[in-house]
């Protein structure tokens, strides 16, 4: 197995790191203000990076946001310019190396303040906030619904967005007050629509996606873009769709196996959901990565 790449050191200016991408500045080709973003094989739960990596994970989350992106491209405005590392000035050979497949070469927005979640199944945190109060994220939803479950229609819940600890769910209308009520509106209407057509697409192709988080800037011009990773395991519910069956947990595609076993850990209390992270062994590491490159392989069959 080779190693995993968990952080990188490439010479361009300000760098940052977020869970599991690190950030770069870069100028376009054209000369506009551009974005580089590295998918490393970091993984977070539960809002924590992990004490060590999963191989190649960054390569196959690439490979399915870009399907995506092309996907989507005539239908709604995105970020991404390249995933050439060959376009980037000033590395070294080793160093492209490094990031082959890894990479999106994007143009810079502002962004949103907002993490957008759509939900289409009732599973995870939604669920039991269901069993207490019947909604999800102050959504009402009808009674008698169980785990797991298709919802009537998908919901929009959006999150902060927090540059350390936990994210935290808000209102629509809290939303609207970070963003504007204009703005807000057209990006859940933006959301909801690639939520729909690329679960449709999914089901297709055997994949379930429960629900999903996207992300949003603005342009100078002040228009909405589709921005960061979009419907990959790691931002997403994947389930096998000719093995689901409401009222139970369900077989997954995505890090919901990885967030299984530190749940374990948290119940043996070897581990409180807080920083460092657990180290993942090697079984688990191998298990996940398999099961992206399923989803991958479903998707773009």
């Amino acid at each position: 197995m080779t190693d995993a790449l968990v952080t990188t050191d490439l010479p361009l200016p300000n760098r940052r790191q977020g869970k599991v991408r690190d950030l770069y500045d870069l100028t376009l080709p054209n000369g506009e203000e551009g974005i580089l973003i590295v998918a490393t094989d970091r993984v977070s739960v539960f809002d924590v990076v992990l004490g060590n990596g999963i191989p190649g994970k960054g390569i196959l989350l690439t490979r399915i946001s870009t399907f995506w992106f092309d996907f989507f491209g005539d239908d709604y405005r995105h970020h991404l310019v390249s995933t050439d590392p060959g376009d980037i000035d000033g590395l070294t050979e080793q160093q492209r190396q490094q990031l082959a497949g890894r990479i999106m070469i994007c143009r810079k927005n502002r962004v949103v303040p907002v993490e957008c979640i759509v939900r289409g199944y009732l599973t995870g945190s939604g669920y039991k906030d269901y069993l207490k109060t019947g909604e999800v994220c102050g959504i009402p939803l009808p009674p008698g619904l169980t785990n797991s479950d298709r919802m009537p229609e998908p919901i929009f819940t959006p999150s902060t967005k927090a540059e350390e600890g936990h994210d935290e769910n808000i209102s629509f209308e809290k939303a609207c007050e970070l963003v504007g009520p204009e703005t807000m509106g057209d990006i859940r209407d933006i959301a909801m629509g690639i939520y729909r057509k690329g679960s449709e697409y999914a089901l297709g192709k055997g994949i379930i996606i429960a629900d999903t988080k996207f992300e949003f800037g603005l342009d100078p011009a002040g228009d909405i873009v589709l921005i960061d990773e979009v419907l990959t395991p790691d931002s997403s519910r994947f389930w096998p769709a000719d093995n689901w069956v409401p009222g139970r947990e369900q077989d997954s595609f995505d890090k919901q196996f990885v967030r299984n076993y530190t749940e374990t850990l948290v119940s043996a209390g070897e581990w409180n959901k807080e920083y460092p992270g657990p180290m993942l062994p090697a079984d688990i590491i191998d298990s996940t990565l398999a099961r992206y490159q399923e989803a991958l392989d479903r998707l773009t069959a």
